[in-house]
């Protein structure tokens, strides 16, 4: 009898077939791989993955890459672990009548005491069963705050790129697109040990994804509003964030009573007036630590602030790294990218 650690991975029309794959990889290589590079021979696999689907068989997955699901939700036996990869859904995308079967399923094997694991926008999924209320959540940044919306009992912390949460710990998500590797590790670590974990990260160069999704989240500024007056003071405020008393010219501009601003501008777009302006000014920060070598002291002013040492806290606050860090680490794989091959 096989007593390995069952791991699930789900396939949908919707899924990735890169992350599909490099999960059911990364699980493979746990015990087999190490001993390969280091001893010239395969150790023992210590974890069984398995590809599922609604039925068995060739599922046309997004790009239209075909995978083929090794069973069924039904033929399959008791899980100790399900993973859901990313979805390729847009953030704000109807979700009715769209994974009915499959929420079924993960309700039924997180019943059963399985560890139920997501990737990037798949934890979607796990509103969709029902099982984030009154849960800590994380997804990729981009679908928090419709996550938040959508299931209004969850605890969504965009700032995290791995939660654990629910009975046991047995809901375990991470964030953004890459950091479906976080979740193999994490899987491979709670499922063998610490040791193998170690052992596949080290053999495919895996980086833990230590900072978060903070600075890449990017807070959306730009949706549409019902309210008119609130949206000519966001088109007006994209083109003068840097004004001196930003909140006061909007209050003005809106042609409103500045309590009847406040108030009517948090309604429209969740945010405080104040909280808006210092959300653009941090991305157009972002934008100039990348792509110019222009003095902090510099892009602070650029965007508003006459203090820098403040800028300095506020911008730490916001994306969990200093304005140097975040020009070292994204300033560094812009030049990467753009350098000639």
């Amino acid at each position: 009898m096989d007593t390995r650690p069952l791991i699930a991975i789900l396939v949908s029309p919707e899924t990735s077939a890169s992350v599909v794959y490099g999960m059911f990889d990364l699980f493979k290589c746990a015990g087999r791989d190490w001993p390969m590079v280091v001893e010239g021979r395969a150790g023992p696999e210590l974890l069984q993955p398995v590809l599922v689907a609604r039925q068995a068989g060739r599922v046309g997955a997004a790009n239209g890459v075909a995978i083929e699901a090794q069973c069924s939700f039904d033929d399959l036996p008791a899980p100790t672990a399900v993973c859901v990869p990313e979805l390729m859904i847009a953030p704000y995308a109807p979700l009715d009548g769209l994974f009915v079967d499959e929420a079924v399923w993960l309700r039924r094997c997180h019943a059963a005491g399985a560890l139920v694991a997501t990737a990037c926008s798949g934890a979607m999924l796990l509103g969709e069963a029902g099982l984030l209320d009154g849960e800590d959540a994380t997804t990729h940044w981009a679908f928090c705050e419709v996550m938040q919306r959508r299931y209004p009992l969850a605890r969504v912390r965009p700032q995290r790129a791995l939660v654990t949460s629910g009975e046991g710990q047995r809901l375990v998500m991470a964030g953004g697109g890459s950091s479906w590797m976080d979740l193999a590790l994490y899987l491979i670590a709670r499922c063998v040990n610490i040791e193998a974990a170690m052992q596949v990260a080290k053999l495919n160069l895996i980086d833990w994804h230590h900072a978060g999704q903070q600075p890449f989240a990017r807070v959306s500024c730009t949706r549409q509003v019902e309210d008119a007056a609130i949206g000519r003071c966001q088109t007006w405020i994209a083109d003068h964030y840097a004004h001196a008393a930003p909140v006061a010219a909007m209050a003005q501009h809106s042609g409103l009573a500045e309590r009847s601003f406040q108030r009517r501008f948090k309604l429209a777009t969740g945010m405080t007036p104040l909280a808006y302006v210092q959300t653009l000014r941090i991305e157009e920060a972002k934008h100039l630590l990348e792509t110019t070598e222009a003095p902090i002291e510099a892009v602070a002013e650029q965007v508003g602030y006459d203090d820098a040492a403040f800028f300095s806290r506020l911008f730490r606050r916001a994306v969990s790294l200093s304005p140097a860090q975040y020009r070292r680490r994204f300033g560094g794989m812009r030049a990467s990218l753009a350098a000639p091959r």
